[in-house]
């Protein structure tokens, strides 16, 4: 079953491509700029747009139920859909126990301030 799914959704993502690229967009050309529909199109001047818009709406529709199907069959296929990422166990260690206080140094008095002796 995941393969099916995912052989229509590479043929679905393939037709996908190739008819947003065969649609041209509004106005395209200079023709279509003043008014005069292309004489040489293969669906006529109205009927291109509304066939390919619609066939790129029904790709759009499958490419997205297949895209949900593969991550469902996915995940029940593995057990999650980002992989099975289990961490090791932390190493046992230990119990920590806590830590003296550092002693501080004793302070000593201040030198005085004598002078120098003379010689």
């Amino acid at each position: 079953m995941f393969y099916l799914f995912l052989a229509v959704h590479i043929l679905v993502s393939v037709i996908l491509i190739a008819v947003v690229l065969l649609q041209s967009g509004k106005g395209a050309d200079l023709a279509g700029a003043f008014g005069g529909g292309g004489s040489q199109t293969a669906f006529g001047p109205r009927g291109a747009g509304t066939f390919l818009s619609k066939l790129t709406t029904i790709c759009a529709i499958v490419f997205m139920i297949t895209s949900l199907g593969l991550a469902i069959l996915y995940n029940r296929r593995t057990g999650s859909i980002i992989g099975d990422r289990t961490h090791p166990p932390a190493p046992q260690s230990a119990p920590l126990t806590p830590l003296s206080r550092p002693q501080q140094p004793q302070q000593q008095p201040p030198p005085s301030k004598q002078p120098p002796p003379k010689k």
